[in-house]
């Protein structure tokens, strides 16, 4: 019988199920649901609906039974920094707050009376953003102490979804990385720091590594959806997911992870928890196998996501590069300003940005495209030399996989303004990535270089030449 084998891959703006199986040494993959995701305002704050996240799981894992292909196992992956926190009765405390959301606007100052800001760098090695599990839990713990001291348990996103299915609590390794609370030499909680802190030590969950099995469904998830399967945990962070499916056998791989956000890094087994590495912005994010993906976070493609709502035709995401490679606009945005994080109009923050710095504004929807791409385009050279300056290394080319790597334009000028050859796919390398770390806990496959092999083998790679 065939072997199924179930990614649960949710991301900011979607969340689907797809199914994966082996046929004559190659990775076929079929999707089985999809849906909408996203954060609504709710009681003042952007927030996500974990309740109908759950179901529309369940939804899933019955169009799997009502097609015939059960899986023996399932991993479910999402974005990263989110959590719940569950009272005595493992009832969610308050609601599952977004990172986007604004609760944690100058909470860096409550965090950084207890530990500077260096050597919170030095000790985690996680590079600041305002919304890390660290500042979230200081908002939470300065606005609605109530929740915190009832809490029992504080569980990642997808370390919630998988207590739901299986009534087991643990926290996988690669989100936990993300709360900027772990130590990265032990790679478990830095009790220490949490206690610094003043954090409940007991809410935090025993950390266990990608591909650890949390047993079978519940008995009352079982029957409900029709079958019963394996829960594995993958890199339940989704770009931990997606790098596992970098198509490259060489360790030290260049890669943009490219979806709502940009992850732009490489794989390193030892973290650069140095002040240099600091002031640049990289991050030493936790990994399949230990590994650490040092890289930076780009906006990404969040902003495309959010002019795209704005424009008055409904285009394609494919008519939007297509649109955007005709302007010749020169004027350049910084990605990473915090002004685009959640601005109201993206659209108008970027003409406010040029007029600003004395640039070009847009004027056209093509236009704000293209200003989009080409800032993204700069801001990947940038990230390129940086990298090179801390490591001592020449990259000579990128792999681009995630959603993004379909951006033909995008793809066609990140060649052009870095000087380097880009390797384009696979586009579904989350999914991919959830799978594969599946297949090497059954021990369908060897490990990480039999699996980086296959994804070459299974799937098309668009190369994009410098010119």
């Amino acid at each position: 019988m065939q072997e199924y084998f179930l990614a649960v891959d949710i991301g900011a703006s979607s969340g689907r199920l797809i199914l994966g199986w082996l046929d004559e040494g190659r990775l076929k993959l079929e999707e089985i649901h999809r849906f909408e995701n996203g954060m609504t305002e709710k009681n003042g704050h952007l927030c996500w609906d974990v309740d109908n996240i759950y179901s529309e799981i369940i939804k899933g894992m019955k169009k799997c039974k009502d097609a015939s292909k059960i899986p023996v196992c399932m991993g479910i992956d999402t974005w990263a920094v989110d959590f719940v926190l569950l009272d005595e009765d493992d009832k969610v405390l308050g609601d599952a707050v977004g990172y986007r959301d604004n609760r944690t606007v100058g909470i860096d100052k409550l965090v950084y009376s207890v530990i500077s800001e260096d050597n919170l760098y030095e000790r985690t090695g996680i590079q600041k953003q305002i919304f890390n599990t660290i500042y979230q839990l200081m908002a939470v713990k300065d606005k609605e102490p109530q929740n915190l001291n009832r809490a029992k348990s504080l569980l990642m996103i997808p370390d919630y979804l998988n207590f739901l299915l299986t009534g087991i609590k643990k926290t996988e390794y690669t989100n936990a990385t993300t709360t900027q609370l772990v130590n990265p030499k032990t790679c478990n909680w830095d009790y220490e720091l949490i206690r610094m802190l003043d954090y409940p030590e007991h809410i935090f969950q025993e950390i266990i590594k990608p591909g650890t099995s949390l047993g079978y469904l519940k008995e009352d998830v079982a029957k409900e959806v029709g079958f019963n399967c394996e829960v594995i945990a993958p890199a339940t962070h989704d770009t931990g997911s997606a790098v596992v499916a970098v198509p490259s056998v060489y360790d030290d791989t260049l890669y943009i992870s490219s979806g709502t956000w940009s992850l732009m890094g490489i794989e390193r087994t030892e973290p650069d928890c140095s002040l240099k590495s600091k002031e640049h912005n990289f991050t030493n994010e936790g990994g399949f196998d230990y590994r650490f993906r040092y890289l930076k976070n780009i906006m990404g493609l969040w902003m495309i996501q959010s002019v795209k709502k704005e424009f008055e035709k409904n285009y394609s995401y494919d008519e939007i590069c297509r649109l955007a490679s005709l302007e010749t606009i020169d004027s350049i945005v910084d990605c990473n300003d915090e002004r685009f994080l959640a601005p109201k109009s993206m659209t108008e923050e970027i003409k406010k940005y040029c007029l600003e710095t004395g640039q070009k504004v847009p004027q056209t929807d093509a236009q704000t495209a293209a200003v989009i791409y080409n800032s993204l385009a700069v801001c990947y050279r940038n990230t390129v030399e940086e990298l090179e300056g801390i490591t001592g290394r020449k990259y000579h080319s990128i792999n681009i996989i995630g959603g993004g790597s379909d951006a033909d334009y995008l793809n066609r000028i990140t060649a052009k303004m870095t000087g380097r050859k880009v390797y384009a796919g696979p586009k579904e390398a989350t999914a991919i990535g959830n799978i594969l770390v599946q297949m090497i806990s059954t021990k369908k496959l060897s490990g990480l270089k039999e699996a980086r092999k296959l994804v070459q083998n299974s799937f098309e790679i668009k190369e994009y030449v410098s010119r």
